[in-house]
């Protein structure tokens, strides 16, 4: 007679990973048998995740980046065949739930954020990268705003973002007609900030991330915030809000620490605070 095997069966990892040092919050989509696509536990995680490090006053940095061949192809579409034949009304919930925050969180924390596309974006995944600072790709990256391909509208900030890169007739044209865009084409566009060769990638986004860390991490976020505000709000207004900040960060230790180290003539270390 066999007796069957006690042995604990290993548990599957969790879809969105997270690694910080020296100040650097690297934030990972882990599922790269499924392109990192979206399904709900990993939404959850994400948002729950992007709420821990922004909230973290040793993280100074976030940078995004995904697993295997895809940076995140945007919803897991089995998971929402099968939520919109069980119940339409409770699918669609999820922009309010986790698209709309997870994207407030990553223009919004008051620290910078960068994507580091290790493969293909799409969808909420292009989007997610678009809502970033800046956005590094390696060579075989591509993004793709899929959504009108499954008959849908935009999402996850899309709208807000994509016309403040490329314009309002370029956005309607890649929404229109959905491709994936190579990622020298993507960088022409100005969709991207730099392109580098797959394997140069995490090199180059770990340099970058480590010099936004060891930056005015206060200032950083005052900049996102004011060319966050400004886009949608007057003159008047934005003039008023750069002034709130720059009080803010007036007071602060880095603004201090600077202007010492401008008199004694040395570079300045910046602490975040």
């Amino acid at each position: 007679m066999t007796t069957p095997s006690t042995a604990p069966t290993p548990s599957a990892p969790p879809p969105v990973g997270l690694e910080v040092v020296d100040g650097v919050a690297t934030v990972t989509f882990t599922r790269p048998e499924s392109m990192n696509s979206l399904d709900v536990a990993t939404k959850e995680l994400l948002l729950a995740t992007l709420r821990q490090v922004a909230d973290d006053e040793q993280v100074r940095c976030v940078v995004l980046t995904g697993t295997g061949r895809a940076f995140c192809v945007g919803q897991d579409l089995k998971e929402h065949v099968q939520l919109l034949a069980e119940s339409a009304e409770e699918l669609w919930r999820t922009v309010a739930e986790h698209y709309n925050p997870v994207v407030e969180l990553l223009v919004t924390m008051d620290k910078p954020v960068v994507a580091a596309l290790n493969g293909v974006a799409a969808g909420a995944g292009a989007a997610f990268a678009l809502a970033a600072d800046l956005r590094y790709a390696g060579e075989s990256a591509g993004l793709n705003l899929a959504f009108t391909a499954i008959a849908l509208s935009c999402d996850s900030g899309t709208s807000w973002s994509l016309p403040r890169l490329v314009g309002p007739a370029k956005a309607k044209e890649l929404l229109y007609f959905p491709r994936t865009l190579p990622a020298a084409e993507a960088l022409e566009m100005g969709l991207l900030t730099e392109v580098v060769p797959d394997d140069e990638l995490a090199d180059r986004v770990g340099t970058v991330a480590r010099q936004l860390a060891q930056g005015p991490t206060r200032a950083y976020g005052a900049v996102r915030r004011a060319i966050a505000f400004s886009s949608s709000h007057s003159l008047a207004d934005s003039l008023d809000l750069e002034d709130e900040f720059m009080r803010r960060t007036g007071v602060s230790e880095d603004h201090r620490a600077a202007v010492q180290a401008f008199l004694d003539k040395e570079r300045p270390t910046f602490t975040g605070r």
